[in-house]
């Protein structure tokens, strides 16, 4: 992706959006052009890659953690059925815009705490015109813990504060309350990120696997292997994850991905201490660049 750069401004133009910096709850926000696609976007905030939007084509996932997330929700059941969601942290909504677009007639509901960055994304990324998407400025907990239970077939936490997972979103007790809200086949998904070690994605794994039976991970292989620092996806679920689909899929991808599942799972990170209420622990802050575009 080459980025373009253009005059800062806090008025939307009458023909799309705008490039430049805006102030927003938790830092400044920056609208960069992708000169590589037509109507490409890049939404970072404080120099941190946040989202890249495609308003052309919403099926275009260019963060590779995003396509994996994709890639799951295309292997479920029925693909192209509709799906009740919630998603914990919006940015620019890449993946409700994804999943409007593949499984049309879906009801999906945003929460994000940063209510300057919701007005930022409605009014100069379009959100608005997303058929059945509703965005609640609202903290994640809070959020979840005002849903209906078993009124979800699909949960999504991948939310960042200065670019650290908050601790809060992590534990065992909001883990329970996500579960709470999931129907018996419904699908919870993760992104979170770590560094060389994963301390931190073993004790989210070992707290998710203390609710709900089901689960497997995707990572770039070096990540998985914990030789550098980036994103994986974690899926959980009370029922049978299509796992095989899955590994297919992402094996054959232009950026191959790992998939561990099972024994293979529980061998790649081993035994840890869920994390809790009690004690939470804050996800790790990535290095400088660490979690950018593919160039």
């Amino acid at each position: 992706m080459r980025r373009g750069r253009e005059s800062k401004g806090h008025r939307r133009p009458e023909r799309g959006p705008m490039p430049g910096r805006y102030p927003v709850r938790f830092g400044t926000a920056e609208l960069l052009r992708d000169l590589d696609r037509p109507d490409g976007w890049l939404l970072t905030v404080d120099g941190v890659a946040q989202s890249y939007v495609d308003l052309d084509d919403p099926t275009h996932l260019e963060f590779d953690y995003v396509r994996r997330l994709g890639d799951v929700l295309d292997c479920l059941p029925e693909p192209g059925s509709p799906l009740d969601a919630v998603h914990i942290g919006g940015g620019g909504c890449t993946l409700p815009r994804y999943l409007a677009a593949t499984r049309a007639g879906s009801r999906q509901l945003v929460l994000d705490a940063d209510g300057e960055l919701v007005e930022l994304v409605r009014e100069q990324l379009g959100l608005r015109a997303v058929p059945g998407v509703r965005i609640r400025v609202s903290d994640g907990r809070a959020g979840v813990a005002g849903r209906r239970e078993s009124s979800a077939d699909l949960v999504v936490t991948d939310a960042f504060e200065q670019a650290a997972m908050p601790g809060g979103l992590a534990t065992s007790e909001f883990t329970q309350d996500v579960a709470r809200v999931l129907r018996p086949s419904g699908t919870y998904l993760l992104n979170i990120s770590d560094g060389p070690g994963l301390r931190f994605v073993r004790r989210v794994v070992a707290t998710v696997a203390g609710v709900f039976p089901e689960l497997l991970v995707l990572a770039e292989p070096g990540v998985l292997r914990g030789r550098r620092f980036g994103n994986l996806v974690l899926a959980a679920s009370a029922r049978a994850l299509p796992v095989d689909a899955v590994r297919r899929r992402t094996a054959s991808a232009a950026f191959p991905a790992r998939c561990v599942a099972g024994d293979e799972l529980r061998e790649v990170f081993g035994r840890a201490e869920p994390l809790s209420d009690a004690a939470p622990v804050t996800g790790p802050t990535p290095p400088e660049n660490a979690l950018g575009l593919r160039s």
